[in-house]
């Protein structure tokens, strides 16, 4: 039997700020997700990071499946409105259009889907970041699974030595979904050529290249070509499989501990590095510093274990102290040089107006 994972979130609003759903509006959205395990869905699982819902399906229905869609608009719909009750800021920020589709792809939430044979022992984790971009899980996703200086496995294991496939997104194109697919190690310095831009392109898909298994698959919608506006950040998602034909859990814990700058944080403008931190913890009031969460499961016929926090461990409590000095020398830069975006990624900002004013000014 194949089973789909789908993973959707949105920030549909948050208590005194940018920091995290009220307790009331988590519960809504989690009703009216139960409502439907057993019938809709095999199972699934409701938590936050920073101010926005993640929602994890398991079903048999395939991606972009509708009613699956569906459900998860309602479910944030719903939400949004208990935040509006509250007064909550920002409710119903990622929700872009006013009516469903048939597809949340274009609408504003985050989604990430993979469809796969389960096997016997099906272990899987599901990272989700706040305040940044698609390509914030580049460089980590490239460590993990083409570098073996810091994946041991593609040494090691005759199953990931032939390598992986990249499905790589232009994120810059705006009429239509533009892709390339690479091989590594052969297309290896091609790879890192295109994922060095993170605002640029994104992984969109990695697939064992033995097998032909879906390995990974990210989220790669940006707010700002729905809305023609800045809207708030675009937050991604990831499902990702791991051990045996894939590399093992551990093996991604030194790529995050890198913290690699990537845009993002307060307004969106600038460059912070990504925090790893334990899932539901509240945005930082630190300039909302750039935060992913990773959380781990076994799945047995389309139903989940309880989740494993992947960064609660107590080495992350020294990763994050370093994470905080390089956020705080950044941010002594202030508007200066790489602290902030390139103009390029201001463009849908109040900046690119001032500067249109400014034009007028010069002789």
């Amino acid at each position: 039997m194949k089973i789909t994972l789908s993973v959707l979130k949105a920030d549909i609003g948050s208590i005194g700020g940018h920091t995290l759903p009220s307790r009331r509006v988590l519960t809504k959205v989690e009703e009216v997700v139960r409502e439907e395990v057993g019938r809709l869905l095999l199972d699934a699982h409701v938590f936050h990071i920073g101010d926005d819902i993640v929602l994890l399906f398991s079903h048999i229905h395939g991606i972009r499946n509708a009613a699956i869609h569906e459900l998860a608009w309602k479910a944030f719909r719903e939400g949004t409105q208990v935040a509006k009750e509250e007064g909550l800021y920002g409710a119903g920020q990622d929700l872009l259009k006013d009516a469903f589709s048939g597809n949340l792809h274009g609408l504003g939430p985050q989604v990430a889907e993979m469809e796969f044979e389960e096997r016997p022992a099906e272990p899987f984790m599901v990272l989700a970041a706040d305040k940044t971009e698609p390509g914030a899980f580049n460089l980590p996703l490239y460590l993990v699974f083409a570098d073996p200086m810091y994946s041991s496995g593609l040494l090691l294991s005759s199953e990931l030595r032939p390598g992986f496939r990249f499905r790589i997104m232009d994120l810059a194109q705006t009429e239509r979904d533009s892709y390339i697919v690479l091989d590594a190690p052969e297309r290896l310095y091609d790879i890192a050529a295109l994922l060095r831009d993170s605002h640029r392109f994104g992984i969109e898909s990695i697939w064992s290249r033995r097998y032909g298994e879906i390995a990974a698959v990210v989220s790669t919608t940006r707010l700002r070509n729905i809305a023609g506006r800045y809207v708030g950040k675009d937050d991604p998602v990831a499902i990702i499989r791991t051990q045996k034909i894939f590399p093992a859990t551990e093996e991604f814990g030194p790529p995050f501990a890198l913290a690699p700058f990537v845009a993002g944080d307060t307004r969106g403008s600038h460059h912070l590095p990504l925090m790893p931190v334990k899932a539901n913890t509240p945005a930082s009031t630190f300039f909302c510093v750039p935060m992913v969460c990773g959380l781990a499961f076994s799945l047995k016929e389309g139903r989940f274990s309880e989740p494993v926090d992947l960064f609660a461990d107590p080495v992350w409590d020294t990763v994050r102290a370093k994470v905080v000095e390089k956020a705080q020398e950044m941010r002594r830069q202030g508007f200066y040089g790489p602290a902030m975006l390139p103009m390029e990624e201001l463009e849908y900002t109040g900046i690119a107006e001032r500067l249109k004013e400014l034009e007028r000014e010069f002789s």
